[in-house]
């Protein structure tokens, strides 16, 4: 599977071999955005079992990263949502596989009572 060369100079060895099926399908989609595919083909390319990318393939329509006309499958052409994807989603589903999501209760347990003096001084 290819990957396009963003992804492929700002990420490490590590992360690369961790790529989740969403990312490898987004990353395939990207890499023939002049084409369109079945996802039979898509898992063919890529080495993953069908049924995940169909799975991936409805998750990523879901968040509007690709579009689906009767059996085909294409990456979209809105560049600002694929950017927003590959930065902050992509970031954060690899910091949480590798050091486990956040738990908002802990965070809340830290949390102080009052507010920051600057908060207050521009109230």
């Amino acid at each position: 599977m290819s990957i396009d060369r963003d992804t492929f100079e700002n990420t490490s060895e590590e992360e690369l071999a961790d790529l989740s099926v969403p990312d490898q399908v987004l990353g395939f989609l990207v890499a023939n955005e002049d084409r369109a595919f079945k996802a039979r083909e898509i898992a063919s390319q890529i080495g993953v079992d069908e049924g995940a990318v169909s799975t991936a393939l409805s998750r990523l329509k879901g968040r509007g990263l690709v579009e689906h006309k009767a059996t085909y499958w294409a990456v979209t052409d809105d560049a600002e949502r694929l950017e927003g994807y590959s930065g902050y989603e992509r970031a954060t589903a690899l910091f949480n596989e590798q050091l486990g999501a956040e738990d908002k209760e802990s965070w809340r347990e830290y949390a102080p009572g009052e507010p920051h003096p600057s908060v207050e001084n521009e109230q």
